[in-house]
């Protein structure tokens, strides 16, 4: 293994880590200094393509710190940066030395300068904002300078609880006009007063926010600085701290429970990544990937402002009790704001398992296999796989005299790379299917070694930009060999690395957990020698997406590591399509002369341009006019939510006599065929699949 001549360096280190820490300054703790010694040395001898620990190394280092710290630029002022700039190239230094002295100091004036803040909003919020001074905010942080002095640290502050309280006050505002429209004889409240009220709120939520920033322990802090080490090695690759460990490890058993999402952060928002098939959120339709929680109200409660909330807290929020509804306040992708309530529940493991729908298209039989994940557990030997689900899914579709299948990989992360390769080889004889390589070494060809093929009639592929992985090594090995039509967005998420997650205990006798490393440690290429890193899979036929234009992929992720190539693998193309090249040619000329599809994609390239407008308006009838010009814009789009085919969807023979035995599972697949039905994607991909013919003389698989 690349870890084993670490046990023999790392006790010496060790020795001079504990030495090195007797002459530290009071901030200092001895583990600390362990763990950046040990977390070096893995990165430099573990990651599949370390990064050199040089001026330009420090610089990000440096830059990252402080932006993770104050994303907002409301702490620190110019002359703060001024003083922390004289470390911007010796952090590889300090690191090398075991000397944290960047870290203290942005630090310890991280404290003091938050401190100082407490007091701010409280003067702020004493005296009423005047929403009717022509001054506006741009939210775009990263282009905005530091506060000069305190002074104008001051004038950041107000104008931005000022968009916190003028917020609140639209919402308000809103509400009275809805109730005055139902009656007539309601007297709506001056607006004096409901800003009295908005007030009243964001100081709750300011006093809310710093109750929970002061839980924040010098550990969080000192995570957020290793962290922001290793993320420069690449993105994947990142430091867990005991409890996220923990946290981590709970994740990974499946059980998951609340709406059924997945969440990161993003500045100071809590952003959504992931849907769970099958779950709450999934199935009531509203959230989607990209939603910036902004607010989470409890069943009857008042909603809580979760903005520059730790993610373990917002979600601790956003979880509870099946049955209980939860309220969240989401700033969409196009800029508009909307209140979606979802009915938590546990979300079971069995909706993100294989699942078939078998729909009729002019008279024919088609079957639509839906993959979550790439799912498998090797610590039992008894629980399900993918490979071993799919197999059967497809001999029960077999049965049922499918003419052809359509794989849906859409928002498929990834998984086993195992499953991955089984699963590439149920359609083709046998051959590679994917490229492996350590560090430093050649890469190793992956295959599938069963002759036996579980289906070799037509088959199409659907992708999104978030099929990530394992989704993109099945994806491009089908394209490779020229098996399946791969229909979707421009690309895939372009995810070409393998990650293991190192217990850093391993290599220190302190009586202290000090955590785990998740590291990048392999990358994989497909067997034409093309990396899916960066690249992703490249679609056979585009079908646009609201994601088109938007900053989503791997390619946007900083420190990514670059696109390259090897030797291509030997290997034959499956050649048995009569009509490949035509059947994708059609499927051009439909899509661009359909008028849904044109619109989604006029919808993408406002959703891009809603995206880069960063300026908010803090007087109140330009800020009201701003909101609804994007509501007005946004009902634009609404056609597309309300597009349905003409086609119908129902379970296999074999799950209809569960379906009318469970009522759970016939309301899951219920919602499913539903969504089905409304789904352009799945039309389309159905329509290409209704083309595609075999080769005369070519057998196809029955049994």
């Amino acid at each position: 293994m690349i870890f084993r001549r670490f046990k023999f360096i790392l006790p010496v280190l060790f020795v001079v880590s504990l030495f090195s820490s007797m002459q530290s300054t009071a901030n200092s703790d001895p583990k600390d200094k362990v763990l950046l010694t040990i977390l070096r040395y893995v990165l430099t001898e573990g990651h599949y393509q370390p990064t050199e620990f040089d001026n330009t190394f420090s610089e990000n280092v440096y830059n990252s710190f402080i932006e993770n710290l104050d994303p907002s630029k409301r702490y620190f002022i110019q002359a703060d940066i001024d003083e922390f700039s004289q470390y911007k190239l010796v952090i590889d230094d300090q690191i090398k030395n075991e000397d944290l002295t960047f870290f203290y100091t942005v630090y310890n004036r991280f404290i003091e300068r938050s401190n100082e803040t407490k007091v701010f909003y409280k003067e702020i919020l004493e005296n009423p904002f005047d929403f009717n001074v022509d001054e506006s905010f741009d939210m775009d942080y990263e282009k905005s300078p530091y506060a000069s002095d305190k002074e104008q640290l001051m004038e950041f502050w107000r104008k931005q609880i000022k968009i916190s309280t003028l917020a609140i006050l639209y919402d308000k505002m809103k509400e009275e006009e809805t109730k005055f429209e139902k009656d007539s004889t309601y007297q709506i409240q001056p607006m004096a007063l409901l800003e009295k009220d908005s007030r009243d709120a964001v100081s709750k939520n300011m006093t809310e926010f710093y109750e929970r920033f002061d839980e924040l322990t010098y550990a969080d802090w000192f995570a957020t600085y290793i962290n922001c080490i290793a993320e420069q090695f690449d993105p994947h690759t990142s430091y867990f701290d005991p409890s996220i460990k923990k946290k981590f490890d709970q994740s990974m058993s499946g059980k998951l429970e609340g709406i059924g999402a997945r969440f990161q952060k993003q500045n100071e928002y809590t952003k959504v990544i992931e849907l769970i098939s099958g779950g709450p959120a999934w199935k009531q339709g509203e959230l989607e990937v990209g939603d910036l929680i902004v607010k989470v109200a409890q069943e009857n409660g008042e909603p809580l402002d979760i903005v520059g909330m730790r993610l373990d807290d917002a979600i601790e929020f956003i979880k509870g009790p099946k049955g209980s509804n939860v309220s969240l306040t989401v700033k969409k992708i196009d800029g508009t704001t909307q209140i979606i309530t979802i009915t938590r529940d546990v979300v079971e493991l069995e909706e993100t398992f294989v699942k078939s729908s078998v729909v009729k298209k002019d008279g024919r039989t088609f079957g639509v296999i839906d993959l979550p994940k790439f799912y498998i557990d090797f610590d039992e030997t008894n629980f399900r796989n993918s490979t071993t689900d799919m197999v059967q899914e497809i001999e029960r579709l077999k049965e049922e005299n499918v003419e052809g299948l359509v794989l849906d990989l859409r928002n498929n992360g990834g998984g086993s790379l195992q499953t991955a390769i089984e699963i590439s080889g149920l359609f083709i004889n046998k051959g590679p299917i994917v490229q492996v390589k350590y560090r430093g070494v050649k890469p190793e060809v992956k295959s599938d070694i069963d002759p036996k093929i579980q289906w070799d009639g037509p088959l199409v592929v659907l992708v999104n930009e978030l099929s990530a992985s394992a989704s993109e090594i099945f994806a491009a090995a089908m394209q490779d060999y020229k098996r399946a039509v791969i229909i979707g967005g421009k690309q895939t998420f372009g995810k070409g690395t393998v990650q293991s997650v190192i217990d850093l205990n391993r290599y220190h006798n302190l009586n202290e957990d000090i955590g785990a490393l998740k590291l990048t440690i392999q990358k994989f290429y497909r067997i034409n020698g093309s990396s899916n890193q960066l690249e992703g899979v490249h679609s056979d036929i585009i079908l646009p997406d609201r994601y088109t234009y938007l900053e989503i992929g791997e390619r946007d992720e900083k420190n990514a590591l670059k696109f390259d190539k090897v030797d291509a693998a030997d290997y034959t193309i499956w050649n048995n399509y009569e009509n490949f090249d035509t059947v994708i040619n059609n499927s051009k000329i439909r899509i661009a002369e359909n008028n849904t599809f044109n619109l989604i994609d006029e919808n993408a390239k406002w959703l891009k341009n809603a995206q880069d407008d960063t300026l908010i308006y803090l007087k109140y009838d330009a800020y009201k006019k701003d909101i609804e010009s994007h509501e007005e814009l946004a009902s634009k789009f609404k056609a597309i939510k309300d597009y349905t085919t003409n086609l119908t969807f129902t379970s296999p023979l074999y799950e209809q006599e569960l379906v009318s035995n469970d009522t759970s599972l016939a309301e899951k697949r219920e919602a499913w065929h539903k969504n089905l039905k409304k789904d352009i994607y799945i039309e389309e991909a159905l329509n290409v699949l209704d083309e595609l013919t075999i080769k005369p003389g070519y057998h196809l698989v029955k049994n």
